[in-house]
């Protein structure tokens, strides 16, 4: 299996550079930022807006959460409910942010990418992708783009999606993810010393998808798998 891994920031394009590659690369996308959403969903759902860790072990064994594909879309089961759909709303995603620090969530979660990338040729993205959740991965990218770039992107996605905000909101909410991903004790977000760092701030994403993609080509015709 070939696996592609890309780490960066929140609001860096991850996963947009990833789904353009996997069409170029006839690959699947996983997108592990919906799995730790779909933690938080559910914990939301249980009453929990900030939750301690006796918490979260506690409401964790009620969570059964899976990941499909359909007609090549991926989807968040949560116990038998689908909830893509409400993933992207700033509390979920704050929320998902905080509890991705806890062991007992990183267990599930590296149990579920880790099985997937084993059976599927893959891109990966994330935060600690490319450090820790495939350490092995046959390339490597950190994506990354300035505070006030990435912020006005989802600005703009929130409001797309009748996601009501404000941009401030956003890029404080933004910067606080960025120190927070960045400090966390475990599995804290970092530039790994064989990843290729891309700064897309003045990049479209199709510039973004076609630079990664010709230099991921290259990699792979030298390692003899392309």
């Amino acid at each position: 299996m070939i696996n592609i891994a890309i780490d960066g920031p929140t609001g860096s394009g991850k996963g947009a550079l990833a789904d353009g590659l996997a069409e170029k690369f006839n690959f699947i996308h996983l997108d592990t930022g919906a799995i730790f959403r779909g933690f938080a969903y559910g914990i939301l759902n249980s009453g929990y807006s900030d939750p301690t860790k006796e918490e979260i072990e506690k409401i964790l064994p009620s969570l059964n959460l899976k990941v499909k594909f359909e007609e090549g879309k991926q989807k968040i089961i949560l116990n038998n409910d689908d909830i893509t759909k409400w993933l992207r709303a700033e509390q979920i995603s704050k929320l998902s942010s905080k509890i991705s620090v806890y062991p007992i969530i990183r267990e599930k979660f590296l149990e579920i990418v880790q099985e997937f990338a084993s059976c599927n040729n893959c891109i990966i993205d994330g935060r600690d992708i490319t450090s820790v959740v495939l350490p092995n991965a046959d390339y490597k990218l950190f994506l990354m783009a300035s505070e006030e770039v990435r912020a006005k992107r989802r600005y703009e996605e929130n409001l797309s999606k009748n996601i009501s905000c404000t941009y401030e909101e956003v890029l404080a909410n933004l910067k606080e993810r960025d120190y927070r991903d960045s400090h966390r004790e475990i599995a804290p977000l970092k530039v790994v010393s064989d990843a290729t760092v891309v700064d897309n701030s003045e990049l479209s994403i199709k510039q973004t998808v076609d630079l990664c993609y010709n230099l991921i080509v290259e990699k792979l015709k030298n390692k003899g798998e392309k």
